[in-house]
This record gives structure tokens, C-alpha cells and sequence, in this order.
């Protein structure tokens, strides 16, 4: 079998276990090769994040806003509200548990890591725009779009957003876990693997953990609305839970997501609006494993932050998770760019971060397309 044939988690934990193999024994000349391909890569990266914005999230909210309707404005408006309170949810429940797991000093000094291992050359790549412009650019134009009815608009639209979406696919993702490699090299023979090891664990351990009580919650609510027992609820959801860890896909998982919704007794009206639209929309799962993973490396780098920087962050996380083309690791490729312009996270943080979202990037998955049956419930009770 070909290694590009691999699922990417897979291909990561080879890169990371490559990266720390070869780190103790690898000439100094090969790691400053392999940080220079990083420095292009890191460059590729941010030239492309400003045309990914405008490519998925303009086309992901002109989608969104042609079936106007109170339906959907109802659906949109839950959805968003569950993605911005699972955000919340993992910021409290993060830096109640997280610190507990960074021992004190043992920080990742990626910065000083690279400075022992410079980069033979690094070559420029300035983005076309920044980061802030091009977000703001996308949400009016994708709204103009929806208003109008702008075809044509819409069409060259979703011609880019096939294009980034092919870049993400065929270039990106392929390169990403030489990238991994790199990082993991370069931090092996600095010294530093050890304690990003070690906090990595225990970190991901406590994220499922959360995205479990995340459900629990989901269900509690929709069963109170809906005067039914959560538990039950739940239970009937595990065959598309289960079938998100398999495909990794809140797309491919649509018709045992419908079927098992249906069998929760919404009528199958509400059912065939809600899940597809969720599909799209809702990414709870996501935004939790993200605002976990920032806090985590924040804390782990002694990183400054507070509640308003972070509930910012959320609040844009939410619109920017419509955006998530899919692909594995979508979800993380769409919030590389306000990572950038709102905590400021630099070319290691991100890679960081990347390692640690793909790393549970179904469990994610599995959240989000089994909330999307608690949203269901909750519009079938409000529709009667």
C-alpha cells in the first residue's frame, strides 16, 4: 500500500514517530534541510489562507442564506448557538483541567528550537491579503450573494471554493505530515519532545472526555424540551456516531444520521431539512477540540490570554466552522486563519495545533453529526 493511500491520522503518528526516532541521531545538516522545506511550507500556508477564507466561507454562507425561511433562520440560529456554547463549554472546562497537566517549565520554545537549526533560505510568499480582510470581504460578499440571487457571483464562487478545496486535498494535506516530521525532528534534537509528549496525552485523553459530557449536555436539553429521556435519545444516535468515526465525514454519515433521527420520531419533513443543514452548520465537536487545543498550547507556552480574547475568538470560530470543505481536517484548515489574526499563533503553534486536531479529528466528527440529531428534536418540538 502507498503511504499517500493511508489515512491521515496514520501518516501523522509515522511522521511524529519519525520525527523522534531520527531526531536523536540525525546530522545537523538534515535538520536545517528539513526547517527550510518547513519555512516554505509556513509560507505556502498563509499565502493560501486569506484564498481559503474567501473560497469556502463566501460560498459556505451564499449556501446557507438561499433558503430563507423561518425554519431556517431557527436552525441557523441553534446550531451557531451550540457551536459558540461548546466553545464556552471548553473554555471553562480547559482551564479548569489543563493547567493541572503542564507541569511547570516545561514549555515548547519552538522559536528558540529553529534559531538551533536555521533554515539554510527562506523565500517570501506575501499573502494577497490579510487575514481580517479577507473574512470580512467573505461574509459580505457571501451575504450579498444570498440577498440578491447573484449566479453568476455564486458560481465563480464555488468554482474557487472547488479550487482551494483541490489545493487543501492534493497539496496541503499531502505535505503536512513532511511538515509534522520537521517540527517533531527539530524538537527531538533540541531536546524538547519530551514534555510536548507528555502534555499531548494527557491533553487528548481529557478533549474525548469532554466531547462525551458535550453530548450528554446536547441530549439533556432536547430531552427536557422535548419531555423525552436523554439517555434513550442518545443511545438510538450511536449507529451514526459510530459510522462519523468510520468515515471520519458528517456528509458521508447523512443517511444513517437521517435514519437514526427519524427513528427518534421527528417527522421526516424536519428530519431531511435539519441534517443536511447541520451537516454543514453545526460543528460543536470541532469548536470544542479547537478552543481546547489553542488553551492547551497557550498554557503550554505561557501564552497571555483572557476570557474576551477568547470568547472573540469563539464567537468567529462558529461562522468560520460553516466553512470546513470536506476533507480530513477541514474544520482546522478553515480556523488557520483567525488562529492568525485573533491569538496570533505563528507557524509552529498551528502546526501544533494541526497535529493535535487530526489526532482526534473523528471523535470531532462523531460529535457533530450525532448533536445534530439533538437539534433535530428540539426544531420538531418548536415546529408543532
Amino acid at each position: 500500500m502507498k503511504i499517500t493511500k493511508l489515512p491521515l491520522l496514520v501518516r501523522i503518528i509515522i511522521a511524529i514517530t519519525l520525527g523522534i526516532a531520527l531526531g536523536f541521531v540525525m546530522p545537523d545538516v538534515m535538520v536545517r534541510v528539513f526547517n527550510t522545506f518547513n519555512g516554505v511550507f509556513d509560507q505556502l500556508l498563509k499565502f493560501l489562507i486569506p484564498l481559503i477564507i474567501i473560497g469556502l466561507v463566501t460560498s459556505a454562507i451564499a449556501d446557507v442564506g438561499k433558503g430563507a425561511g423561518r425554519m431556517l433562520l431557527i436552525t441557523a440560529g441553534i446550531a451557531y448557538g451550540a457551536t459558540v456554547l461548546s466553545g464556552l463549554f471548553s473554555y471553562v472546562c480547559s482551564i479548569t483541567l489543563f493547567p493541572a497537566l503542564v507541569a511547570s517549565g516545561q514549555e515548547i520554545a519552538t522559536n528558540e528550537a529553529g534559531q538551533m537549526f536555521p533554515a539554510f533560505f527562506t523565500i517570501e510568499i506575501p499573502p494577497l491579503m490579510p487575514v481580517m480582510t479577507s473574512l470580512i470581504s467573505s461574509f459580505l460578499l457571501g451575504l450579498g450573494i444570498a440577498s440578491f440571487g447573484a449566479k453568476v457571483l455564486k458560481q465563480g464562487f464555488d468554482e474557487l471554493k472547488d479550487i482551494v478545496t483541490l489545493a487543501i486535498s492534493k497539496v496541503i494535506i499531502p505535505l503536512l505530515p513532511i511538515y509534522i516530521f520537521g517540527l517533531f525532528l527539530d524538537m527531538t534534537a533540541s531536546g524538547q519532545v519530551g514534555p510536548v509528549l507528555t502534555a499531548f496525552i494527557g491533553i487528548i485523553v481529557v478533549i474525548f472526555s469532554l466531547t462525551a459530557v458535550l453530548l450528554l449536555l446536547q441530549y439533556s436539553i432536547a430531552g427536557a424540551i422535548t419531555k423525552r429521556n436523554p439517555l434513550k435519545l442518545l443511545v438510538t444516535m450511536m449507529p451514526a456516531y459510530f459510522t462519523a468515526l468510520g468515515t471520519s465525514s458528517s456528509a458521508a454519515t447523512i443517511p444513517v444520521t437521517m435514519q437514526q433521527t427519524l427513528k427518534n420520531g421527528v417527522r421526516e419533513n424536519v428530519a431531511g431539512f435539519v441534517v443536511p443543514l447541520c451537516a454543514t452548520i453545526h460543528l460543536s465537536g470541532s469548536t470544542l477540540k479547537i478552543v481546547a487545543c489553542a488553551i492547551a498550547i497557550m498554557l503550554i507556552q505561557h501564552i497571555p490570554f483572557d476570557f474576551p480574547l477568547m470568547l472573540g475568538f469563539i464567537l468567529m470560530l462558529g461562522i468560520t466552522m460553516v466553512a470546513a470543505p470536506g476533507v480530513p481536517g477541514g474544520a482546522i484548515m478553515a480556523a488557520l486563519g483567525i488562529l492568525d489574526s485573533i491569538l496570533e499563533f505563528n507557524a509552529e503553534q498551528q502546526a501544533m495545533m494541526i497535529t493535535l486536531y487530526i489526532a482526534m479529528d473523528s471523535f470531532g466528527t462523531a460529535c457533530n453529526v450525532t448533536g445534530d440529531g439533538a437539534i433535530a428534536l428540539i426544531i420538531n418540538k418548536l415546529k408543532k
